[in-house]
């Protein structure tokens, strides 16, 4: 019972830093340790200290002061109404503000992540992992609540459908960032069950490159992503973060050039020239170029050794030498990815961005043309290149022998064949099958059973070592030496949570959008592709949950709006799918053989009219969706109308009284009577009478202007009487 309470029970503790010090001399850690102390005392936060394993403490944080942890919470809410994130403005008095909206967990473990981490001109400690003064500083994570974890992953094991009210328990616990990840795996797992049945008819009925199957397929992905469009509004309003993007947070990286003051608000900014920028941001293009030439190359070669050795070496040892440049492309491509991706990032920094969001969106769409290439273009060479091309390809394919000579016993076994080729027609309905099925599982495997097994391997090492030098000397480890018996279980599960890695919700973005590509640009080749797709998502979202509450140190929390930059790459998807569906129903419309490696039997024309048509159908199937969805009304759209509906009529009341919005009563009309028009002649001679004066006497009340009027008709139509006799 004793190890149980210490295993929920996390001492009210908000975040744990991990400092370690094993690479500084004493002074020094103790000096940086003394102003990492004296920075969280700065902005009133608690501290407690304990031992932690390598060379390491571990600072246990708390808020200090709740009220002014309640005035930092009043801040933040009058900071998002004045950006317009909220419609109300908070109540004056910060406990009230509190009581009229509780605190989600979420919040307070944001808003103190805040006070850890922002700027000190911002009310924050500045603390930084690994940066500047703060290099000591490893990590700054909060705890992980095992009670909910495990009954989240629990209850989701028996569920197949998440409801809104599962989407807001995530974004009440890890913040509306990871919410939004959730809620976009869902939607997307919900709209593949039509694709997935459609599929799976197309498959019994239609075949391979249906064109029907084409255009339908191509439609659910315009609608599904219209559709993620409104979704995301709605989730803001639900969650209150609709328009959230507008506060961004500054770069400590940023290098302005000069100082303007702000003529409307005198407020000193700091200016880095969009020229300028513009022209930094002009190296993208040599960088794509370069990671096209380096990946594709790469990838080509391994492609024409893999057609070399399965389809025209045919010595001893095909079977084993077929899996060589499988070999190459799992050793070269992460290498070469890596490579790619830090000079993208110090093209990121070089782009000089002031904002957070603006940085990380624009690493995205670099990081994005990498995925692109390493996911997506081995079907592409497949699809477009060896299938029209194979009988004019192939003869030159013998440059590639030196990769099979050690084992050919003669040299016609690495000759290839003059004439008479004949390309393998199921090579590119097996590649997608390999990219939709096998290497979904193998990512699976990789992403869970691999760190988990790693994980559990390196804990039972040690123990090991730790019963052995308990053996030897007769102690236990000496980094629980000095824990005390009651804190023992919860020191030793806060060790464990330091040495796990952080999670990265845009790794899993990635990988569904990733997915998603595949299914608008080749699901034509193969209609069982959202099959597989539905299978695996179901279980991904399960997985991702125990990754983040097993695996996975638990992530601070952050808002967000929408899915960032990974909506444009949804877009941009779902447009070239549009096209290459198309050329694909039109290369392999001869009973799904293709051009059969003969390139003439290729019309360009028809298959330019092919893609041009195509695409045209595309823009006018997401016009018709976007006007359809902009029709649908939502229960979060109309709870925003009814918010801001509440704010006009509150500031009427306050302005104008409680019956501002009231109907007013009618105008009782004064009786005319004699009396009543020698007052009004007494007081025209008391005052000066002008025109306008005349001209507002001459009829009293509605009674005499409508006998005027009816006087008026009854006079004019007698006129026209008389003219028309």
């Amino acid at each position: 019972m004793a190890h149980n309470r210490a295993v929920h029970n996390n001492f009210d503790v908000d975040y744990v830093i991990v400092y370690r010090f094993a690479d500084t001399t004493n002074v020094e850690a103790q000096d940086g340790f003394t102003a990492l102390m004296q920075a969280l005392a700065g902005v009133g936060l608690a501290t407690e200290v304990r031992n932690g394993d390598n060379c390491s403490l571990l600072v246990f944080v708390q808020v200090g002061s709740e009220k002014r942890f309640a005035q930092e919470v009043y801040r933040s809410r009058v900071k998002d109404w004045l950006n317009g994130v909220r419609a109300a403005e908070p109540a004056r008095d910060t406990q009230k503000t509190l009581a009229g909206e509780s605190l989600t967990e979420a919040e307070r473990f944001r808003i103190t992540h805040h006070l850890i981490t922002s700027p000190r001109e911002d009310g924050g400690a500045g603390i930084i992992p690994k940066e500047g003064q703060w290099k000591n500083v490893e990590s700054i994570f909060p705890l992980h609540d095992h009670t909910f974890n495990k009954e989240w992953i629990k209850r989701w094991s028996t569920m197949t459908f998440l409801k809104a009210e599962d989407l807001d328990q995530i974004r009440d616990r890890f913040g509306e960032k990871i919410a939004y990840y959730f809620a976009f795996t869902q939607s997307y797992f919900q709209f593949l069950i039509f694709p997935a049945a459609f599929g799976f008819a197309s498959w019994v009925i239609l075949g391979s490159f249906s064109p029907v199957y084409a255009l339908i397929n191509g439609l659910w992905c315009v609608t599904f992503v219209e559709y993620w469009k409104r979704q995301e509004a709605d989730l803001g309003v639900r969650w209150g973060v609709k328009g959230v993007a507008s506060i961004q947070q500054k770069r400590k990286e940023f290098q302005h050039e000069k100082e303007v003051r702000d003529p409307v608000t005198g407020e000193t900014m700091h200016i880095f020239p969009a020229t300028k920028r513009l022209s930094r941001q002009l190296l993208q293009v040599p960088f794509a170029i370069l990671a096209t030439l380096a990946l594709g190359t790469l990838i080509a070669t391994c492609f024409g050794i893999e057609i070399f050795l399965s389809e025209v070496y045919n010595g001893p040892g095909q079977s084993l030498l077929v899996f060589l440049p499988t070999g190459l492309l799992t050793a070269l491509v992460p290498t070469l990815t890596t490579l790619l991706t830090t000079i993208a990032t110090r093209l990121n920094d070089y782009e000089n961005w002031e904002t957070s969001e603006n940085y990380d969106s624009a690493l995205t769409q670099k990081i994005f043309v990498l995925n692109f290439i390493t996911s997506y273009l081995p079907i592409f060479l497949t699809a477009f290149i060896y299938v029209p091309f194979g009988s004019l390809i192939v003869p030159y394919l013998d440059i590639f022998k030196l990769t099979a000579r050690p084992f050919a016993t003669n040299e016609k076994q690495l000759q290839a064949p003059s004439a008479g080729f004949a390309i393998n027609p199921s090579r590119l309905r097996k590649q997608v099958i390999y990219f939709t099925v096998t290497a979904q599982i193998v990512n699976f495997a990789m992403e869970t059973i691999v760190p988990y097994a790693k994980r559990r391997g390196f804990s039972k090492y040690q123990e090991i070592k730790s019963e052995r030098a308990a053996k030897k000397g007769g102690a236990s480890s000496g980094v629980t030496i000095d824990d005390v018996p009651e804190e023992s279980e919860f020191l030793k599960r806060v060790r464990n949570e330091a040495e796990l890695d952080v999670y990265d919700v845009t790794t899993d973005l990635r990988e569904m959008i990733i997915q998603f590509g595949y299914l608008s640009l080749f699901s034509v080749v193969w209609p069982l592709t959202p099959v597989s797709f539905i299978i695996n998502n179901w279980i991904e979202l399960r997985s991702d949950a125990v990754k983040i509450c097993v695996e996975m140190q638990r992530p601070s929390p952050a808002r967000a709006d929408s899915i960032g930059p990974w909506l444009d790459s949804l877009e941009f998807l779902t447009w070239l799918g549009s096209i290459t569906t198309a050329a694909l129903a039109y290369l392999f419309s001869n009973d799904g053989l293709g051009p059969d490696g003969t390139p003439a039997t290729i019309k360009g024309w028809a298959l330019i009219l092919t893609i041009f048509f195509s695409e045209h159908v595309f823009l006018l199937m997401r016009w018709a969706v976007r006007l359809a969805i902009s029709k649908i009304d939502s229960p979060s759209m109309g709870k925003e109308r009814a918010e801001r509906f509440m704010v006009r009529k509150r500031y009427l009341h306050d302005a104008l009284g409680h019956d501002a919005l009231d109907v007013p009563p009618p105008l009782i009309e004064e009786k005319i009577t004699r009396e009543s028009l020698e007052e009004d002649a007494r007081q025209s001679t008391l005052r000066t009478q002008g025109p306008q004066d005349h001209f507002w006497a001459r009829q009293r009340g509605w009674e005499e202007s409508a006998k005027v009027g009816a006087g008026l008709i009854d006079r004019m139509a007698r006129k026209e009487g008389k003219k028309e006799q």
